[in-house]
């Protein structure tokens, strides 16, 4: 839907927050339990644990920092010699059904934060430094947005890796459909890499 002189400028975040969610969860769409849960890079990153993590990120950028705490575990910040990427990767034990369903779990709370405050609402987010620690809704909400628009840019590229399905979201993939030639422009874009490494005298 496209902005409108009605919309305020908190619904437009939020819109374009929720496009975002969105897209993440298609991208699970049609994976098998391992392709969604597999390390597709050096450092372990995989799809259903990117939704874990945003579902977190949300949990206490929107709640802690605003004095609405998320009622389920999350991130166990206090435990000793916790592993720094538990967030980051779902457990056998975890379902897809589980990561997935806490995920929506935490926008219904997170959209009681947005219905009770305004861009102005002040809070604090308790793990930043004291001195930028104090933030509006507004600040959050732009900085909750660019993270989850980084983390979607990831699972389109660890998807496309894993079985070439590809698209922007579901009802805008921003894909041609007639017919694109992909495999000729790969060559042209490859064939210009070498020509540049050979120019560059890298060849």
């Amino acid at each position: 839907m496209p902005d409108t002189p009605t919309e305020t400028p908190l619904d437009t975040l939020v819109r374009y927050l929720q496009t975002l969610r969105d897209a993440v969860l298609w991208k699970l769409d049609g994976l098998s339990e391992y392709d969604a849960r597999r390390p597709l890079t050096p450092t372990g990153t995989n799809i259903l644990g990117l939704v874990k993590h945003l579902a977190w990120v949300e949990a206490g950028y929107f709640g802690a920092t605003f004095g609405r705490p998320f009622p389920e575990p999350t991130y166990p910040e206090d435990e000793e010699g916790m592993d720094h990427n538990v967030d980051m990767w779902a457990t056998a034990e975890e379902s897809r059904e589980d990561v997935v369903g806490q995920y929506r779990r935490v926008w219904a709370h997170v959209g009681e934060t947005f219905a009770a405050g305004s861009l102005d609402t002040v809070g604090r987010v308790p793990w930043w430094p004291e001195e930028r620690g104090t933030v509006t809704l507004h600040q959050v909400l732009v900085h909750v947005c660019v993270e989850t628009a980084r983390h979607a840019g990831q699972v389109d590229i660890l998807r496309e890796r894993l079985d070439g399905a590809v698209g922007m979201r579901q009802d805008a993939t921003n894909l041609p459909d007639d017919g694109y030639d992909w495999p000729a422009h790969v060559a042209r874009v490859e064939a210009a890499a070498v020509a540049a490494a050979e120019a560059a005298g890298e060849r």
